[in-house]
């Protein structure tokens, strides 16, 4: 078997699922930083809810300190039970109708050029949430007209539901791979592969110079072959940006990391995938989907669909 497909395996002195791997060196994170205060201050004064907490992002303090934040709409709980994901599971919230504008002055309070606004999969609602979705792009626009990314659940494949976002013209529609079809059942329950690329290939159809955007966790247990193969696919859907990052495990419920990319492996996978003809590749350990997004939507030249009308 060759190296590209031999299985990520964990490191020699750890068991997988035993115990929970010490993080190595590099993925060490400074202490909170004093511009924190500011940022955690405005989102409980407007009562929302981020991706930064909830997911416990290693990039929190950093983020939080240049006051920025990924808004999470919708609540902070989730339908679906994914097995790498800290989000809470169980009953979900009402759709609460003032979060647009909350989300809008929470980023005119932070000074945001670049708006990054993500969500809870909402299964239990009839468009999965799409609609709030379409409420919150527009709130945000019209109060300070800053670039828009949203970061979205795939809504079952309701197509419906879908073109309601695109219609809000994003500057960038993400919507995450996670990981290889292989390991779907296990990390992604309740999701499908295909359903994914269908997801980001209707945004291209409805509106090709819409930028788009898919992530992936590394550390699961998949094979650089795997990893080529659906990058290969997401560019055949025509996604023009790509974060690939490393997977942490939560808590010890979550599922256990298979093994720690190192920084090198990270910059060499990034160049293999920059070669199939991404705009951007953004590969490295702490890359997120909503990590530095503005700076990258910078490199590819986003357009700005704020002063365009409605498709």
């Amino acid at each position: 078997m060759s190296a590209s497909l031999l299985p990520i395996l964990p490191h020699d002195d750890h068991d997988a699922g035993s115990v929970r791997q010490r993080l190595p060196k590099w993925l060490k994170r400074p202490l909170p930083q004093a511009g924190m205060q500011f940022t955690s201050n405005v989102i409980a004064d407007l009562k929302l809810e981020t991706v930064c907490e909830s997911a416990k992002c290693p990039n929190q303090t950093e983020c939080w300190s240049q006051k920025t934040a990924t808004f999470m709409i919708l609540g902070n709980v989730c339908t679906r039970p994914c097995g790498f994901c800290s989000v809470l599971k169980g009953k979900t919230e009402t759709v609460q109708l003032d979060e647009p504008s909350r989300v809008a002055e929470a980023a005119h309070r932070l000074g945001l050029k670049y708006v990054v606004i993500t969500s809870v999969t909402r299964d239990d609602l009839p468009d999965g949430g799409a609609n709030h979705f379409y409420e919150c792009v527009l709130a945000v626009r019209e109060r300070l007209g800053a670039k828009i990314e949203v970061l979205t659940p795939d809504f079952r494949g309701n197509r419906a539901a879908i073109h309601r976002v695109i219609e809000s013209r994003p500057d960038v529609f993400n919507h995450n791979t996670e990981t290889v079809p292989r390991l779907y059942d296990r990390v992604r329950r309740n999701a499908e592969y295909q359903r994914t690329l269908d997801l980001l290939k209707q945004i291209k159809d409805e509106v090709p110079e819409m930028v788009t955007k898919s992530g992936l966790m590394l550390g699961l247990g998949e094979t650089r072959e795997e990893l080529l193969e659906v990058c290969s696919d997401l560019r055949d859907v025509g996604v023009d940006m790509l974060t690939l990052g490393q997977y942490l495990q939560p808590t010890a419920e979550h599922l256990p990391v298979e093994r720690y990319v190192t920084p090198a492996e990270f910059d060499e996978i990034g160049e293999q995938m920059r070669g199939l003809g991404f705009s951007m590749v953004a590969s490295g350990p702490f890359v997120r989907s909503s990590y530095h997004a503005g700076e990258m939507a910078d490199v590819v030249h986003v357009e700005d669909f704020g002063s365009r009308r409605e498709i």
